[in-house]
């Protein structure tokens, strides 16, 4: 692959139907493309995790991923209201969802720091109000 490929996604807030559709996708893409299996798992934790941020807190918005030959740079932008203390936010089992989302069996506080685990970089910048973007990059091995 030498030309980057990108991948664009509208995730609807509250969408718990195709919740998921989006980062399946991404992490199809990068198997049809050849990148190792270990990648592809890493890949699709923090993308899914992304895109049910974005169904449960932040009303929808866009998850791109963009593929190049070294690594994947995936980013998740919403206008919701952004992230009001991002280092509780990045602590294991905190969360704000609601109750009826916990019943569903999200909302546990993990998506976050599973983000990061499965980041080589990983930036939040968040504004209350005004919404936040989560970028993570995944660098890959180098080819034998």
């Amino acid at each position: 692959m030498d030309v980057p490929v990108s991948l664009e996604y509208k995730v609807e807030g509250d969408d718990f139907l195709a919740a998921g559709e989006a980062s399946n996708n991404i992490k199809e893409t990068l198997k049809m493309l050849g990148v190792p299996s270990a990648i592809c798992r890493r890949a699709a934790v923090v993308t899914y995790e992304m895109e049910m941020n974005l169904v449960i807190h932040a009303g929808g918005g866009t998850l791109k991923a963009m593929i190049y030959p070294d690594k994947l740079e995936i980013l998740a932008v919403d206008q919701g209201p952004g992230i009001p203390d991002v280092e509780k936010a990045l602590q294991e089992g905190w969360s704000t969802a609601p109750d009826h989302i916990r019943e569903m069996g999200f909302g546990a506080g993990m998506g976050l720091p599973n983000i990061r685990k499965n980041s080589d970089e990983f930036n939040i910048e968040t504004e209350v109000g005004k919404g936040t973007a989560v970028k993570s990059v995944i660098v890959f091995p180098p080819s034998s």
